[in-house]
Order: C-alpha cells, then sequence, then structure tokens
C-alpha cells in the first residue's frame, strides 16, 4: 500500500471514531467505554505489530507508532473509568 491510502484510512477512522462518539449519551459513554478497552485491545496488538513490520514505509511505521500510544492511552483510561464504575456500587 502507498502512503496515501493508508493516510486515507487513518484519516477516515479519526472522522469516523468522532461522529461515532459524539453521537453516544453521557449516561451510555461509561459502559460502552468500559466495553471497547477490547476493542482498544486488538488495535494496540494491531498497532504493534505493524510498527515492528521491516517492510513498511517510515512514515506508515511512525503512523503504527502513534496508533500504538493513543491505543494504550484509550486503554489504560478504559479501565481506570471501569475502576471508578464499579466503585460507585459498592456497599460502604
Amino acid at each position: 500500500m502507498d502512503i496515501i491510502s493508508l493516510l486515507t484510512v487513518f484519516v477516515l477512522a479519526i472522522f469516523v471514531g468522532f461522529e461515532v462518539i459524539t453521537k453516544v449519551p453521557p449516561t451510555l459513554h461509561t459502559p460502552l467505554m468500559s466495553g471497547s478497552n477490547a476493542i482498544s485491545g486488538i488495535t494496540l496488538i494491531g498497532a504493534l505489530i505493524l510498527a515492528s513490520s521491516a517492510a513498511l514505509h517510515p512514515a506508515a511505521r511512525l503512523l503504527a507508532g502513534v496508533a500504538v500510544g493513543f491505543a494504550s492511552i484509550n486503554v489504560v483510561g478504559g479501565f481506570f473509568v471501569t475502576g471508578r464504575m464499579l466503585k460507585m456500587f459498592q456497599r460502604k
């Protein structure tokens, strides 16, 4: 794949992700975020595989590294939010 098509997919994923997240009401955001940890984990694994590939264009490898960073932030943040949500349901 050339760099233009890789960049196009990356930019389209940003727009689709933004549109999907903005349509979720606040009451559903926390349960959906905790459920999306598995999806972010899959994204993280795929980005790690791409970032370690020697056959990629250097710019594509850079984008894969950025994806690793963002997916890691999403997974860690999701676990923190899930932990806070579960603490709300514990008895005192």
